[in-house]
């Protein structure tokens, strides 16, 4: 006998990762350049020489304490440069006891949602929304509550938010930039979701926790800046990735960041560690964790992401084709052309396009084209969404 909730979700991988599969098997039957593959956030920009060179650098150390485990939360000297580089970026005194290493993000959500809940307990998430959570949160056993942004900015609803908060409600999970809209939540949206959980953990009488997803922090545009949640509301578990800013993906290197600001930060931070214990998401990749603390203050290099967005969006707009522009990560919300958003991703494969519908993200009607790929593949793609463009006119 098996699990049988493992067994479905081993039997039907998710979404973007099965037409990923696809469309890796469909290259090597006609060859890269004919498939235009916009399904996964697998970054094409080059990983940071300073990444290359620390690691190099590292290598030449003695195995033993390259190789060797570090403390389960982490290396202490990485988890401290992590923290003097919050306070210095964002003026929160953050500390290397309130830093947990994760394998990635990934890891971080499934570690802070098992930490802050118990069985039954609701996790609400704004729809759409990254489809990972919905597992990770059934996981811990409880119940995902679906809130829809508020159309047409796709900011936080909080009217919405705040009929959907009940005595269950253990969590909030947040993503800004938001994968897969690419809206930038504004300082005044999180102000008002921070009085609003204020005011609803003294209705309730429970703590209300906000889980900050923050993998495509530093990949915005046009001078947009991401405010820092815990400086706006206290109780509050920052998920952070390397993957897109360091375009190191396939490291699956990240932290969380329990808040120094909020009052029972001692208690939520050993109910983390607890938690990575039970999941065994514990000692995070050391190599990576040392790479990390000798460039974690480099930027990101986010010119070429800028180009494709310009590319993709005139494309298309060219074509009429309707999306929400985005303030940043590198993901474009394309209505489809029919209700059945599956239909028409479907219907898309024929031209050789790769789009990952909507239904995956708790919304119909919609496709997700990821364009963090090389821009070739965008031109090259042009004369393929015109044909769908027609196929359906």
């Amino acid at each position: 006998m098996v699990n049988e909730r493992m067994f479905g979700l081993g039997n039907e991988p998710s979404a973007i990762r099965e037409l990923f599969a696809y469309g890796m098997a469909r290259k090597a039957e006609i060859g890269d350049d004919k498939v235009f593959d916009f399904s996964i956030g697998n970054p094409s920009v080059p990983t940071p020489d300073a990444i290359t060179q620390a690691v190099l650098d590292l290598m030449g150390e003695p195995a033993t304490a390259l190789h060797g485990y570090s403390p389960a939360a982490g290396d202490p000297g990485v988890r401290a440069t992590i923290a003097d580089s919050i306070s210095r970026r964002f003026g929160i005194q953050a500390t290397a006891d309130r830093i947990y290493m994760t394998v990635g993000a990934a890891a971080s959500l499934a570690i802070s949602i098992a930490a802050l809940t118990d069985p039954g307990d609701e996790v609400v998430v704004i729809s759409p929304y990254f489809p990972e959570y919905k597992v990770w949160i059934e996981s811990a056993r409880c119940t995902c509550v679906e809130v829809p942004a508020h159309v047409p900015d796709f900011q936080i609803d909080l009217e919405a938010l705040a009929a959907a908060i009940t005595p269950k409600t253990s969590a909030v999970i947040i993503n800004s930039p938001n994968n897969p809209v690419g809206a930038v939540y504004s300082e005044e949206n999180l102000r008002g979701l921070a009085e609003l959980l204020t005011a609803k953990e003294a209705e309730l009488g429970r703590n209300l926790y906000l889980i900050s997803d923050e993998p495509y922090r530093e990949i915005v545009y046009d001078g947009i800046e991401v405010p820092y949640v815990p400086n706006l509301y206290a109780r509050t578990l920052v998920c952070y990735s390397y993957s897109k800013s360091f375009s190191l993906p396939g490291e699956r290197i990240g932290y969380i960041y329990v808040s120094n600001l909020m009052e029972d930060a001692a208690e939520v931070y050993a109910a983390v560690n607890g938690a990575g214990r039970a999941l065994g998401y514990i000692c995070a990749p050391v190599l990576f964790q040392r790479a990390i603390a000798r460039c974690v203050d480099i930027p990101s290099n986010v010119a070429p992401y800028a180009a494709n967005r310009a590319l993709l969006t005139e494309g298309l707009s060219a074509l009429g084709y309707e999306f929400v522009e985005p303030q940043g990560a590198f993901y474009l919300w394309v209505r489809a052309l029919e209700e059945d958003a599956r239909a028409f991703s479907d219907r898309a494969k024929a031209q050789e396009l790769l789009l990952v519908p909507s239904d995956s993200f708790g919304v119909g009607g919609w496709v997700r084209v990821s364009y963090c790929v090389s821009s070739d593949v965008i031109r090259g793609s042009m004369p393929a969404f015109e044909a769908l463009m027609s196929a359906y006119r």
